[in-house]
């Protein structure tokens, strides 16, 4: 007999509510939750398609073991003996950084991977980490350090109130937004349109997004610094700059203004093949509107100045006046955040803090650049990396230069993936461990909420019960935080046990905590939860800003006095894990509100808003603008129904337009001899492949665009849909030598390649 369930999607940054049909435990059908206080039934072709993910059969279901050169299934006893007879030696001769952790995009997707990669770095002490970051969003997370002194506060746009949105290396009606958690995307610009304001779309490609806008500005690929700093000189020179409130927590802007006084619309129009006169109109635009906000993603982050181009984003929202108000850029606030701490000076940002052994890479956010990782494995030396961790992550698709890392990785001493696929990347592990499927985890989105265009919570449990001895996705980890530290063969709830110690210990000393001075016994006894992790998430609603306190008094801290989403007005029962579960649509908490008080940490407790790292890096913009393309340049493209590489094995997601073609202007199409459905041979500085020709004026002239994540043809993967449309890897096209240097982010768009026909 068939059931229904609720489950958030954990397949995009949406974070959409979903209704799953189940017949036994299989997922026969998934449909947007209309009760859902976030998403309101809507729900994407990736959510459509969660049942045939969840019941892929490709998916591993038994851990692989690597002996006499093969893997082959083990039990989990045997593959957790297996990773603490590989790992721990290695820490023991050769020390902690000789084992490098890849954490991949899906683990922020799921609540194990929030919750214990943390303690598996904190038990392992490794300075070699490497995240997707470094080829998507590092660049937005080290402005935002310099500017507000956290980089983790990343002002999004107030989608639902703004009057005038100006997009810039995004395209969120195929990628559904990124940075900026916002379900029905496409509805809120549509709604945007029907209020009366304004969509302004750069992009070299006329996207779905950019057919959308009142003005679609067709910006040369990698520019995209040049045009944004003409924006500030703009305001300055034409006197529009009102930073509003923010006018006394606000440092360095005499420092900005004379920064870009070089960068005049003239200066730029000819780089970034953009008109003078339309630099100045959208300018003007953005400082008359009532309200506006600037958004921009990995478009302007994974090209030569990204960390200086997302810098300028938020200098233009601040110099508007529109940082930190309704309808402009603003910092949401999550049920597992930190309660709001009182305003002042605080650590700072800093960057560079060690660097890496081979080419010297300075590490941001405690990470060192993705990129980095093949040569700090086939480099000789004293420490070197001999060990990988992978969690969730196929660098080899993901990275430049994949062919490098692949030989890198198939000569490490060790390796162990926590993936549920046999990919091009964890078939070099000596052990495989397979999480549960996402229809047998429970979830809730700790990294979405705090880039939630509204303040929510919403908890998902399991939506099908896991066959007897399976451990689930937080087991694993937990006992991946076991072997690593030592501790192999102890029960792993004593992982979450000393995690919850670890925070109640914390917060009974902080004289601004509800619980300062009780009994962390105490507090831990009242804890809910089947497992330590629901416990962990329990603790974390209780001690956030909308929590319970333990039975403290709730604080209302944005002014709707209602902070507990009660909907009675009260506000005095505060959130929990229980109050979640018994809201399985979830608790909506209201708008954004400005809190910028709450969120500086800067050292002189105000936006620094010229810091001297991006100072410093302007110079480098500065010679960009004698900088003329002599050839054709690349840039990527997202599809609707893929996420990088993890959905080219569902069948529903495949074909159609999720498909692997070089994209080509008609005039270069001419030029270059080629014809549509033909083939095509590009070559850049890190190789060359052959790829389909689509022609399409979707692509300005003089640029070509090539799909992210593919590249599925490697020999000794399990990825059957896959594997017969395996596409081309675009970053294979790349050395891995350009890197944005401040973010250490790989420089993927804007890139030049040669272009000719096969043949």
């Amino acid at each position: 007999m068939s059931r229904t369930a609720l489950r958030i999607c954990p397949l995009c940054e949406a974070t959409c509510g979903l209704t799953l049909t189940i017949d036994g435990d299989r997922v026969t059908s998934a449909r947007g939750d209309r009760e859902d206080i976030f998403s309101s039934g809507f729900i994407c072709p990736k959510g459509a398609a969660f049942g045939e993910l969840d019941g892929d059969p490709d998916r591993l279901s038994r851990p692989l073991v690597r002996r006499d050169g093969q893997l082959e299934e083990a039990s989990w006893e045997e593959a957790f003996d297996a990773v603490a007879a590989g790992l721990r030696p290695l820490i023991e001769s050769y020390g902690p950084d000789s084992v490098a952790v890849v954490l991949g995009n899906p683990t922020v997707h799921t609540l194990a991977g929030a919750l214990y990669p943390p303690l598996l770095l904190g038990a392992l002490r490794t300075r070699n980490l490497y995240t997707a970051s470094t080829v998507d969003q590092m660049p937005k997370h080290v402005s935002s350090g310099l500017l507000f002194g956290d980089p983790f506060a990343i002002p999004v746009p107030d989608l639902d109130r703004t009057d005038h949105l100006l997009l810039i290396g995004a395209n969120p009606l195929d990628s559904n937004g990124s940075l900026c958690t916002a379900p029905d995307f496409p509805g809120r610009l549509k709604a945007l349109r029907r209020r009366g304001g304004t969509l302004t779309v750069i992009d070299p490609r006329r996207t779905r997004t950019a057919k959308l806008a009142d003005r679609h500005v067709p910006v040369r690929p990698g520019t995209d610094a040049l045009l944004l700093a003409a924006l500030v000189q703009v305001l300055f020179a034409e006197d529009l700059v009102d930073l509003g409130v923010l006018e006394d927590c606000v440092d360095g802007v005499a420092e900005v203004r004379s920064v870009t006084a070089d960068f005049t619309p003239e200066a730029v129009a000819v780089p970034c093949d953009v008109s003078a006169d339309e630099i100045r109109e959208m300018a003007r635009e953005l400082a008359a509107a009532p309200t506006a906000a600037v958004y921009g993603r990995v478009g302007s982050s994974t090209v030569e100045f990204g960390t200086i181009a997302n810098w300028l984003v938020d200098v233009l929202n601040t110099l508007t006046g529109n940082l930190d108000r309704p309808g402009g850029a603003m910092f949401p606030l999550a049920a597992t955040a930190r309660a709001p701490r009182p305003a002042g000076p605080g650590k700072g940002f800093d960057l560079g803090r060690w660097h890496s052994r081979v080419s010297g890479h300075p590490e941001a956010k405690g990470e060192l650049p993705l990129a980095a990782l093949a040569e700090e494995i086939d480099t000789p030396g004293e420490a070197k990396v001999r060990a990988v961790i992978a969690v969730a992550a196929n660098p080899v698709l993901s990275a430049p230069d994949g062919d490098r890392l692949d030989r890198a990785l198939a000569d490490a001493e060790f390796m162990v993936s926590v993936d549920p696929y046999l990919n091009e990347t964890s078939r070099h592990a000596h052990v495989v461990l397979p999480p549960t499927r996402p229809s047998q985890t429970p979830h809730h989105d700790f990294v979405f909420n705090n880039f939630a265009v509204r303040n929510q919570a919403r908890y998902s449990p399991p939506a099908v019960p896991l066959p007897e001895g399976r451990p689930d996705e937080c087991e694993i980890l937990a006992r991946l935080v076991l072997c690593v530290s030592g501790m192999h063969g102890a029960d792993p709830e004593a992982v979450d046990t000393l995690a919850i110690d670890s925070a109640l210990g914390k917060a009974v000393a902080d004289p601004h905590s509800p619980v300062y001075g009780r009994a962390p016994e105490e507090l831990a006894a009242q804890l809910t939860g089947r497992t330590g992790a629901e416990r962990r998430l329990d603790l974390m609603l209780r001690l956030g800003p909308y929590g319970d306190g333990f039975g403290a008094a709730v604080s209302d801290t944005d002014g709707d006095a209602d902070p507990a989403g009660d909907g009675d007005g009260s506000g005095t029962d505060g959130l929990s894990l229980e109050k979640l579960l018994a809201h399985p649509h979830g608790i909506d908490l209201g708008p954004m509100a400005p809190r910028i008080s709450q969120v500086l940490r800067t050292r002189s407790g105000k936006v620094e808003l010229c810091p001297e790292p991006i100072a410093a890096d302007v110079t480098r913009l500065h010679q960009a603008l004698a900088d003329r393309p002599a050839g054709l340049v690349l840039v990527g493209r997202r599809h609707l129904r893929s996420n990088n590489s993890w959905m080219h094995n569902v069948p529903a997601l495949a074909g159609g337009s999720n498909r692997c073609t070089l994209q080509v202007h008609p005039q270069d199409a001419a030029r270059l001899g080629l014809t549509h459905g033909g083939a095509a041979r590009v070559k850049g500085d890190g190789g060359e492949l052959e790829v389909p020709v689509e022609v399409t004026e979707s692509v300005r002239a003089g640029v070509v665009s090539l799909p992210h994540g593919w590249g599925h043809n490697r020999p000794g993967t399990r990825l059957t849909v896959a594997a017969a449309d395996a596409g081309a890897n675009v970053n294979q096209l790349l050395d891995g030598s350009l890197l944005d240097p401040l973010s250490g982010t790989a420089v993927l768009n804007g890139f030049p390649v040669q272009v000719a026909p096969v043949g």
